[in-house]
C-alpha cells in the first residue's frame, strides 16, 4: 500500500506536470478589429500596421492573429466581426475595434461569452461605469477628464476665457461635452456655444457661422479620425483667430494630410508617444515611446509613427505581461483562462507603456493619470511638444 500510495503521487505529479507543459505550449488566439475602410479607417490602418509588428509569441506562448475589417460600421459589421471571432475562432480576448461606438458594440457580444476586450478607442463610455459588460473592457486613452483639464489649464495660461465645442454625434463626442460641462465651471471658463456634426458629414457651414457669432476665446473640436479636419478648416477659412483645440483622437499624420495648413497654430493633448523623442530623458514613457517609433518608422518611412498604432502596440506589451499570470490558472481556450487574462490585465500595476503610466484595478479599467497627455501645437505640418 505504501508503495501504491507513493505511485499515485508520482503519478498526480506528472499528470499536473504534464498538464502545465501543455497549457505553456498552447497557442493563444488573439482576435482583431479595426476599423480599415470608412471614416474611421485613418485610425484602423495604423493600428493594423503596428500589429503586423508584434512578435509571433507573447508572454513566451505562440500566437494566433485573426484580423477582421469593421468598415467604421458600428450596428452590424463590429458586432458580427465579434461574433464569428468568438464562436469560429475562438479567440481568448479581442484587440479593438478603433472607435468608441464600434468598440461598445464588440463589447457587448464580447461580455456575453467571457472574452476580454482591449479596446483601442478613447470615449470614457467604453470602461465607464466600471460595471455589467465593462467588467469585460479595458482602454489605453486617457479619460476626457485628463485631457479637457489639460486644455483648459493651457487656455488660461493663453487668458482665454470664454470656450465654444462642436463634437460629432457619436459616444466620443457626448462623452468630451459632458466633460466639459462639468468641468469648465470649476476652472472658471465659461461655455458659449455648443455644436454638433455627424462624423460622415462633408459640410459644417452652419454650426461654425453659430460659432463664429458667439465669439469665443478657443473653440475646443471633439472629434476622432479625418472628420475633426472638417469644423477646423472652416474656422480658419471662415477668418476665426482665436485658439482651436482638438482631442487625441485626430492625432494622425492623414489629419494632417486632410487639414493642410487650415491646421497651423492648433493645439491638442496627445500620448507622449507622438513626440516620444523629444520628452525629457526622465520621462518614463520615452525609452518605450522611442522604441516603438522606431519599429513603425523603420517600415512604414519617416514621419509615420501613429497615437493609433502605438495603442496597437502597447496592447501586445500588456498582453505580454497578463498571459504568463494568466497560464497560471487555466489553459487557452478556456473560459478559466480567459477570465484569468481579464484578471491579469486588470492586475496590471506601474506598467509603463508608450500612452503613459498603467494602473489598473477592478474600479479602473482604463488606469492613466495626468503623465499620459501632453500638450502639441501643429508647426510646419508637425506635432512640437508645449513645454
Amino acid at each position: 500500500m505504501p508503495h501504491l500510495k507513493t505511485f499515485a503521487r508520482a503519478t498526480l505529479a506528472l499528470a499536473a506536470g504534464l498538464g502545465l507543459s501543455v497549457a505553456a505550449h498552447a497557442d493563444i488566439n488573439i482576435g482583431v478589429i479595426v476599423s480599415l475602410t470608412g471614416p474611421g479607417a485613418s485610425l484602423g490602418i495604423p493600428a493594423d500596421n503596428a500589429i503586423k509588428l508584434w512578435p509571433t509569441e507573447l508572454g513566451g506562448q505562440k500566437v494566433n492573429l485573426f484580423v477582421l475589417n469593421d468598415a467604421t460600421d458600428t450596428t452590424t459589421a463590429a458586432a458580427k466581426n465579434a461574433t464569428k471571432l468568438i464562436t469560429e475562432d475562438k479567440v481568448d480576448v479581442i484587440v479593438g475595434p478603433s472607435l468608441t461606438p464600434t468598440s461598445l458594440a464588440v463589447i457587448e457580444v464580447a461580455a456575453r461569452s467571457g472574452v476580454p476586450v482591449i479596446s483601442l478607442a478613447g470615449g470614457g463610455a467604453i470602461v465607464e461605469p466600471q460595471d455589467g459588460p465593462r467588467r469585460w473592457a479595458f482602454k489605453m486613452a486617457p479619460t476626457e477628464t485628463i485631457s479637457i483639464n489639460a486644455v483648459l489649464d493651457h487656455m488660461l495660461r493663453n487668458k482665454a476665457g470664454t470656450v465654444a465645442t462642436i463634437g460629432i454625434t457619436t459616444a466620443y463626442g457626448e462623452g468630451f461635452l459632458k466633460a466639459i460641462e462639468r468641468l469648465a465651471p470649476a476652472k472658471g471658463v465659461r461655455i458659449v456655444a455648443v455644436e454638433k456634426y455627424a462624423q460622415a458629414d462633408t459640410s459644417a457651414t452652419p454650426q461654425v457661422l453659430k460659432l463664429i457669432a458667439a465669439n469665443p476665446d478657443a473653440v475646443y473640436i471633439f472629434s476622432a479620425g479625418t472628420p475633426g479636419a472638417l469644423p477646423h478648416a472652416e474656422l480658419v477659412k471662415r477668418g476665426y483667430k482665436g485658439l482651436i483645440y482638438q482631442t487625441q483622437g485626430v492625432a494622425n499624420a492623414d489629419f494632417l494630410r486632410i487639414g493642410g495648413k487650415e491646421l497651423e497654430g492648433s493645439f491638442m493633448t496627445v500620448a507622449p508617444v507622438l513626440v516620444a523623442d523629444r520628452l525629457p530623458d526622465a520621462n518614463p514613457v520615452k525609452a518605450p515611446g522611442v522604441d516603438y517609433v522606431k519599429r513603425y518608422e523603420a517600415k512604414d518611412g519617416a514621419g509615420s509613427r501613429s497615437l493609433f498604432g502605438a495603442t496597437a502596440w502597447d496592447a501586445q506589451l500588456w498582453l505580454s505581461a497578463a498571459i504568463p499570470v494568466a497560464l497560471q490558472r487555466g489553459k487557452p481556450g478556456t473560459d478559466e483562462f480567459r477570465l484569468a487574462l481579464r484578471d491579469a490585465i486588470e492586475g496590471l500595476k506601474e506598467f509603463i507603456g508608450t500612452q503613459g503610466m498603467f494602473n489598473l484595478s477592478d474600479k479602473d479599467h482604463n488606469g492613466v493619470d495626468a503623465r499620459s497627455q501632453v500638450m502639441v501645437k501643429v508647426e510646419g505640418g508637425q506635432w512640437k511638444l508645449v513645454t
